[in-house]
C-alpha cells in the first residue's frame, strides 16, 4: 500500500509540474516576442512598435503602431503648400516700351476695373501678333491710320501722363499671354463712338464700358 500510495503521489506531482511549464510558455514567448521588437524601436526612417500583452485576449501579444514624431513632421513638410513662382513673360520688351505701353492703357482704361486694363493690353499685344497690324508694340500704339492715330490718347496727349500701378500690373499679365481674350482685336465705348464698321466687329466680350471684338 505505501508503494502505491508514493507512486501516486509521484504520478500527480509530474503532472502539476508539467502543466506549470506549459501554463508559463506563453509567458516566455511574450517575453521573447517584447525583447525582439524592443530592440526594433527608434531606428531612423522607420516607425515605433510597441508589444502589450492584452489580458482580456488569452494573454496572446498585441502590436501597436506609433508614429514617430520626426515622421509626421517630415510628413506635415510634404503637404505644405509651395510657392509658385511668378509666370515669365511670354513677349519680352524693353522696360522704356512696357512704360509706353503701361501709359496707353491707363488712359484708354482709366476708370474701368482691372479686368478691363488687363483687356485693353491684351488687343494691343493680340494686334502685335496679327499680320493686320505692325509687329511690335511701339508700332502697334503708334500706327496712324489715314490721317490720325489709331489710339485716341496718342492723338490728344493723354498717353503722356503717368500710370497706374494697376495699368503697370495689366501689363506685365498680359506679356505671359495667359488668356488672348479670343483674340480681340477691337475694343470701343459704344456710348461714344460714332464709327459704325466697329460696330459690324464680332463681339467677343463687354467689360466695363468697353466691347471688345474681333
Amino acid at each position: 500500500m505505501k508503494k502505491t500510495s508514493i507512486k501516486t503521489i509521484i504520478v500527480a506531482c509530474v503532472a502539476t509540474f508539467t502543466f506549470l511549464i506549459q501554463q508559463n510558455n506563453p509567458v516566455e514567448a511574450i517575453t521573447e516576442n517584447r525583447v525582439i521588437n524592443e530592440e526594433n524601436l527608434y531606428q531612423p526612417g522607420q516607425q515605433e512598435v510597441k508589444t502589450t500583452v492584452d489580458s482580456q485576449q488569452d494573454n496572446k501579444p498585441k502590436i501597436e503602431i506609433i508614429k514617430k514624431e520626426s515622421d509626421v513632421k517630415t510628413a506635415e513638410k510634404k503637404t505644405e503648400t509651395v510657392k509658385q513662382e511668378p509666370e515669365k513673360p511670354a513677349v519680352s520688351i524693353s522696360n522704356e516700351e512696357k512704360d509706353l505701353f503701361a501709359r496707353l492703357v491707363e488712359a484708354e482704361a482709366k476708370g474701368e476695373s482691372y479686368e478691363g486694363k488687363l483687356a485693353v493690353a491684351t488687343v494691343v499685344l493680340n494686334r502685335v501678333d496679327s499680320p493686320q497690324f505692325p509687329n511690335t508694340v511701339t508700332g502697334v500704339i503708334k500706327q496712324v491710320v489715314g490721317d490720325v492715330y489709331a489710339f485716341s490718347p496718342v492723338q490728344n496727349g493723354e498717353i503722356n501722363k503717368p500710370a497706374s500701378d494697376d495699368s503697370k500690373r495689366a501689363v506685365e499679365e498680359a506679356l505671359t499671354r495667359t488668356d488672348r481674350l479670343s483674340d480681340s482685336l477691337y475694343f470701343y465705348n459704344p456710348k461714344i463712338t460714332s464709327d459704325k464698321w466697329i460696330r459690324t466687329r464680332t463681339v467677343v466680350k463687354t467689360i466695363g464700358h468697353h466691347v471688345f471684338a474681333k
